[in-house]
């Protein structure tokens, strides 16, 4: 094996590409991650970091392309932006790597024998985000400027203009980073502790086209904030609502507790299923709308209709998977840690005229405790027939899997947004006697790395797994 130094150029050939957009390659027997290599690449590039098991590499030339790469249409943010890791190559392949991500992901899980079925899309991979959290900074030209986080760090890259965001979020954060900078409003610096502004927070409604803009400030007030929002609401006509997010604590957590109403409303209205959803700033929705409606058609088919049953909705959120559902269903019983969730859910239930859903504030993971509570108040068992998990990225918990074992509950419709934890639970639930449908990937966000899953888990009845 040759010794190698960093700052050493090589040639190397690529032979995979994993979830973080780097070629991987061997070179004299070790492992060289090429952060920009494709797949079929001949490149040559200069080693960064020397490792015992592995190299990193800087890309310097493609010398052969990747049948698989980009030659047009890639996004021109700075490579240092990280956000669209498989910018540099076709969608169809994207697709492949991501139905062997979650592959891999079972078999490590010591589930081979699960099928994995192609990757459904909406086909959508520019502007489908309804979501942006602009970090603000000072330029070098000593104007302020929105930006994204430079990869693995804190480091603001400048340039709102994202491939995956709608062009009028650029417009409104170079809107509000003008006026900062007109009305003496500087930045917040993370080292010091210092300046107002941290980030531009905007959320948009597809189908209604609402917009709500919260600026997250270092403090309880903004100067001049009515002309802020004249400004604002004058040249974008769809903005619904401009919110201070109050954010006074030294941390990496973006929003802080409290929001306050500048201007319009608090919350905006978006339609998805066919359902009217009111969205709060700290509630989750997913950032592709078509692509949910995707996924929660894949987890009402595998959940079947049982107009006598209850359908428990645990990480419900706005409740947007359990009133998907809830013509299908008796009940629906949603649980929530996020107290404005619960009260858009209930809001949502409301405003659609559904009277068979329930919604209550707490951790999913104690729906034991939860549940009993709910029971004891109302004397009667609440007996879950389906449950919908989609939990965070960090998956469930061991207890409530046995929570719901436990319950003898015939079937869990499982969504998840990480194909390790969803085979690490996955593995749990077949201990306990469940069968593991068909896992059915689904790309809610081209170009990154991630790939949501929807798997039905069932026991004591059979059905065709793929429902």
């Amino acid at each position: 094996m040759p010794e190698v130094r960093k700052n050493d150029e090589i040639t190397l050939d690529i032979t995979d590409l994993n979830n973080l957009g780097c070629g991987v390659g061997r070179y004299g027997g070790a492992v060289v991650f090429v952060r920009g290599a494709v797949t079929g690449d001949r490149v040559k590039a200069k080693i960064i970091k020397v490792n015992k098991s592995y190299y990193v590499a800087r890309l310097i030339e493609v010398t052969a392309p990747s049948p698989y790469r980009l030659t047009e249409g890639v996004c021109e943010a700075p490579e240092s932006c990280g956000g669209c890791v498989y910018r540099h190559i076709s969608y169809e392949y994207e697709l492949t790597l991501k139905r062997e991500l979650v592959k891999n992901a079972f078999h490590r899980a010591g589930l081979d024998d699960v099928e994995i079925a192609e990757v459904e899309s909406v086909g959508e991979t520019r502007g489908y985000r309804n979501k942006a959290q602009f970090p603000v900074t000072r330029g070098r030209d000593g104007k302020l400027q929105a930006g994204i986080y430079a990869s693995k760090t804190h480091d603001i890259v400048g340039g709102s203009d994202c491939m995956l965001q709608p062009e009028i979020f650029a417009d409104i954060a170079e809107t509000v980073c003008a006026f900062c900078d007109a009305n003496g409003i500087d930045a917040y610096d993370e080292l010091t502790g210092r300046g107002l502004l941290r980030h531009i927070y905007l959320r948009r409604a597809e189908a209604t086209g609402q917009i709500m803009v919260c600026l997250v400030i270092n403090g309880k007030s903004i100067p001049a904030a009515d002309r802020l929002c004249a400004e604002l609401t004058n040249r974008f006509e769809h903005i619904h609502g401009v919110l201070l997010n109050i954010n006074q604590k030294n941390t990496n957590v973006v929003l802080g507790e409290r929001f306050i109403t500048l201007w319009g409303e608090d919350t905006i209205e978006d339609i998805l299923c066919g359902l009217r959803i009111k969205i709060a700033p700290a509630a989750f929705y997913q950032v592709n709308r078509r692509g949910a409606e995707l996924l929660y058609g894949l987890a009402a088919g595998r959940a079947g209709k049982n107009k006598d049953g209850t359908l428990l909705d645990l990480y419900c959120g706005a409740g947007t998977i359990g009133l998907s559902m809830a013509r299908n269903f008796g009940r629906v019983v949603g649980i929530e840690i996020v107290p404005s969730a619960v009260e858009c859910a209930k809001d949502n239930a409301a405003r659609n005229g559904i009277e068979n859903a329930y919604f209550s504030c707490g951790d999913a993971s104690d729906a034991g405790g939860l549940l009993a509570r709910a029971e004891r108040e109302t004397g009667e068992r609440i007996d879950a027939d389906v449950v919908i998990l989609d939990p965070p990225r960090k998956g469930t918990t061991p207890e409530l899997i046995d929570y719901i074992s436990e319950r003898d509950i015939k079937k869990v419709v499982y969504v998840s947004c990480d194909p390790v934890t969803l085979a690490r639970d996955c593995a749990l639930f077949a201990e306990k006697g469940y069968s593991i449908g068909t896992v059915t990937p689904v790309d809610m966000f081209p170009r990154c790395g991630h790939v949501e899953s929807v798997v039905s888990l069932t026991r004591g009845f059979d059905v065709d797994m793929r429902r």
